[in-house]
């Protein structure tokens, strides 16, 4: 195994796999701390976990459980991939799971960044950009889990790990990967744990990925994943199962927990042409048969057009539910909706899948018992279809909140005919 990754939630997953595919490896996903789990060979193995936002001590158990299984199945370097907007909160847990990791791998510098120049993140002196505004003015801010207030990710990281953080600027990779790699040498060399690394273009990443190749961990965004990937392309060999597109048409499911600007967007897009249920927090508390009922109308209406749950809303209407009921509280009330609304539609013939946000990806998997998945074609940036690796054969499109066109649904649904 050329790589072992280990991911803090589902669609981050999907979003480093389709890279690596798109690079030239074979790539499986396993969903969840593996067990007794066998796979074809590959030449990259994704963990998604979804740590990212449990207790630090929680999350760093299960990103050592999934160190393991990995270094026991050959996994030459580990990547633990985060997203590209660095979500986490002051106690992590981005820090205390990169930390964790690095000292059961001997303790070496540890290359970070979320940069994603293709899809709109970037990385300069240190400070994390959402397009053109800094993390801490994107829509980041008011983020109902990790809300992002500081774009200054050398802080950030700092604040979270034991060891010093470092900053490796535009300056040494515009040199290139030796300017780079000296660069990281005197960071080790002086005691340094970490290393933010600025990336504002591509050629940027793939300096850094291969300043970093010989490194037994990175960690960061998909970006840097694919400069990895890049690096070990020659190497790679075939296996990790075979993606095929469904032989015949069939229903199709949308469901959207996710609350960012773009899955409003693209929940509002087709909102009015499908039959459409939303899923309301309060509606949820008050009434211990709403889930039930919801479940039963959307797998009733189920047929040859789309149908659309959703749970996403504008800040206001969502902060709200989260000062009434609270912030764990109302996630859960949805999170639990959203997984009798996936077994129903299941039940009823639905064999695929669009899914937006991470926590409401990760639900949906675990209610239809996914454990492992083949990396298909990339939808949008960092969006790939799947296939549900043995068993019935079942499709699902797993993407972050923030990421997609507005028409994603639509197209996504177009490429499976």
């Amino acid at each position: 195994m050329l790589m072992g990754c280990i991911a803090d939630d589902l669609t981050g997953a999907t979003d480093l796999g389709v890279n690596l595919a798109r690079e030239g490896l074979s790539v499986m996903q396993v969903n969840g701390v593996p067990g007794a789990l066998d796979l074809p060979a590959a030449d990259a193995v994704v963990v998604a976990l979804k740590s990212r936002t449990i207790a630090p001590d929680e999350a760093v158990a299960q990103a050592l459980a999934s160190l393991q299984w990995l270094r026991e199945r050959g996994a030459e370097r580990i990547f633990f991939k985060y997203c590209s907007t660095f979500d986490s909160t002051p106690r992590g847990n981005i820090g205390p799971v990169t930390e964790a990791l690095r000292a059961a791998l001997g303790g070496r510098i540890v290359p970070s960044t979320p940069a994603y120049p293709r899809n709109g993140r970037t990385v300069y002196r240190g400070h994390l950009f959402v397009g053109d505004v800094l993390l801490s003015e994107s829509g980041m801010r008011q983020h109902p889990l990790t809300p992002m207030t500081d774009a200054n990710l050398v802080r950030v990281l700092a604040a979270q790990c034991r060891a010093p953080v470092g900053l490796v600027g535009v300056a040494e990779l515009e040199g290139g990967s030796a300017t780079t790699r000296s660069r990281l040498t005197a960071f080790e060399t002086a005691g340094y744990g970490h290393a933010i690394v600025d990336a504002t273009r591509d050629e940027h990443l793939v300096a850094a990925a291969e300043a970093a190749l010989d490194l037994p961990l990175c960690a960061g965004g998909a970006g840097l994943g694919l400069g990895l990937a890049r690096q070990l392309a020659s190497r790679a060999r075939p296996g990790g199962g075979a993606w095929r597109t469904p032989a015949t048409a069939g229903p199709v499911a949308w469901l959207a927990g996710s609350c960012s600007e773009a899955t409003l967007g693209q929940v509002a897009a087709v909102r009015d042409h499908v039959a459409s249920f939303q899923v309301d927090p309060f509606e949820l508390a008050s009434d211990p048969d709403a889930a039930v009922r919801i479940a039963a109308l959307v797998s009733g209406a189920l047929g040859a057009r789309p149908v659309l749950v959703y749970a996403s809303a504008a800040p206001d209407a969502l902060s709200s539910a989260q000062r009434e009921l609270g912030v764990e509280r109302s996630a859960a009330l949805v999170e639990s909706a959203f997984r009798q609304v996936a077994v129903a539609l299941h039940t009823a013939g639905a064999r695929r899948f669009v899914v937006a946000g991470g926590e409401t990806s990760g639900a949906v998997v675990d209610a239809l018992g996914v454990r492992a998945l083949v990396i298909g074609p990339e939808i949008d940036p960092g969006v790939p279809w799947t296939l549900a690796a043995g068993g019935d054969p079942l499709w699902l499109a797993l993407k972050s909140g923030n990421f997609g066109g507005r028409d994603f649904f639509a197209k996504a649904t177009a490429m499976l005919g």
